[in-house]
């Protein structure tokens, strides 16, 4: 038969069995038949018996007759009454109509699929029966692809600010292990997900959104430390991205992390310059000695004589924020008989420990170096050291994210005024009319 007419004859079979279910009970296994077209081969079929569930599960839910709450075990509904066990019983078919495992393959990445179904997660029932499969898959199947994805499918999800809103967000029954809601949130699958052994890629993507998109929405976010203690002894840009997740814990939740600062003294590198900066804003706080913020300047500014632009476009005003906050450090910067290069230096950047640093003694020829930068807008940020640091405190959350691309795109889009390059004319190939190259090669 032709294409065209198996296509009809298929959605009339899938109509005639929806009618078959809807206009009698007696009809009711029959719905099997819709469920095994989710199976099919051909997205067509697949379609359609979408289109038939999607019809029959909605008028059953409008008549009443499909199970609403926390669903019993089939077995436990045999006691009930034939309208409850009929009930529950097409609740579960309807659950079986929820896939999630074609979402989240176990050897191939199915990260195109996945932003394709995100739009879906925007509406209440499919993003609570989706994260309530994940949950209960999740952590038994520890292989990269399969963690990749599962990442890829709850992390876009939003939690909402409000709470009127995060009411409407997610069912509430019983209490969740780390939140009030049962339906699992967004924290409970982090805490399921993150025990499992991660690659490095997908370490570092889970500590970015950690502290803003996870930690906040988690009754017990200390349920966290085992993780972030974990991913600190990594080591590299891996252990710096830990500790945004351990600050928080420190200062919010009375986390009890001895040597914190020093930890993250050992941890600068150059590779610090190639992370989030966040960790680092920890040093504006007042309330910290002299001697530990003059340490982290002087290791920051060494490591500038090797960072890219865009990373030392933040730090030098950051830097500059330290000298605000903790004004005893500006000895670095008013010592005429300083240090004058790194053969004088008395700051020793092998040192672990910041109070053995010699850092004080020093002085930051390092961003002096910098005012010579080939890049100009570096050059002009760390000259404004040679002048009276104003009171009010630069703004740095526009650049803590700012890229290469970025900063080149900027300079593309800049307008530069038309002056003149050369006195006499060009004539030929390398330039002046008398030129023995403009004998033999000409530009025509």
């Amino acid at each position: 038969l032709p294409p065209a007419w198996c296509c009809s004859m298929a959605q009339s079979g899938l109509a005639a069995c929806l009618e078959a279910v809807l206009g009698s009970r007696g009809n009711a296994n029959r719905v099997y038949e819709l469920l095994e077209r989710l199976a099919d081969e051909d997205v067509e079929e697949v379609l359609g018996a979408l289109r038939a569930c999607g019809r029959l599960f909605g008028a059953l839910l409008e008549r009443g007759e499909l199970f609403v709450g926390r669903l019993p075990a089939e077995e436990a509904a045999l006691a009930g009454s034939a309208e409850e066990k009929y009930r529950v019983w097409m609740r579960h078919r309807y659950n079986d109509c929820v896939v999630v495992d074609g979402l989240i393959p176990l050897n191939e990445d199915a990260s195109l699929l996945i932003s394709r179904f995100q739009e879906y997660m925007e509406y209440d029932d499919i993003r609570y029966f989706v994260m309530k499969a994940v949950t209960e898959s999740i952590g038994q199947r520890p292989l990269p692809f399969y963690q990749q994805n599962i990442f890829s499918l709850i992390s876009p999800i939003n939690m909402p600010n409000k709470e009127i809103d995060l009411v409407k967000f997610m069912v509430k029954q019983a209490m969740c292990c780390c939140c009030s809601w049962s339906s699992p949130c967004k924290g409970c699958l982090t805490v399921l997900f993150c025990p499992s052994q991660l690659p490095t890629g997908l370490y570092k993507k889970v500590l970015v959104i950690l502290h803003d998109s996870i930690l906040p929405y988690m009754n017990e976010p200390t349920l966290m430390i085992d993780f972030l203690t974990v991913a600190y002894g990594i080591g590299g840009a891996i252990s710096l991205l830990a500790l945004n997740g351990l600050f928080i814990l420190i200062h919010q939740h009375n986390l009890e992390y001895p040597d914190f600062y020093k930890k993250l003294y050992s941890l600068l590198d150059p590779s610090i310059y190639h992370v989030k900066y966040r960790a680092l804003t920890t040093l504006l706080y007042t309330h910290l000695p002299a001697y530990l913020v003059a340490a982290f300047i002087k290791r920051l500014s060494r490591l500038a004589l090797t960072a890219p632009p865009e990373a030392l476009l933040m730090v030098i005003p950051f830097i500059c924020n330290l000298f605000r906050r903790h004004p005893a450090c500006k000895v670095l910067v008013h010592r005429p008989n300083g240090p004058g290069d790194l053969s004088e230096d008395p700051y020793i950047m092998e040192q672990e420990e910041p109070s053995e640093s010699r850092a004080l003694e020093s002085s930051l020829w390092e961003l002096q170096s910098l005012q010579n930068h080939y890049h100009p807008d570096v050059a002009r940020a760390a000259a404004i050291l040679n002048q009276s640091l104003s009171e009010i405190e630069d703004d740095i959350s526009g650049l803590l994210e700012l890229s290469a691309s970025e900063l080149f795109d900027k300079e593309v889009k800049k307008s530069a005024a038309t002056v003149p390059l050369e006195f006499e004319q060009v004539r030929g190939l390398f330039g002046k009319k008398n030129d023995i190259f403009a004998e033999h090669f000409s530009l025509d």
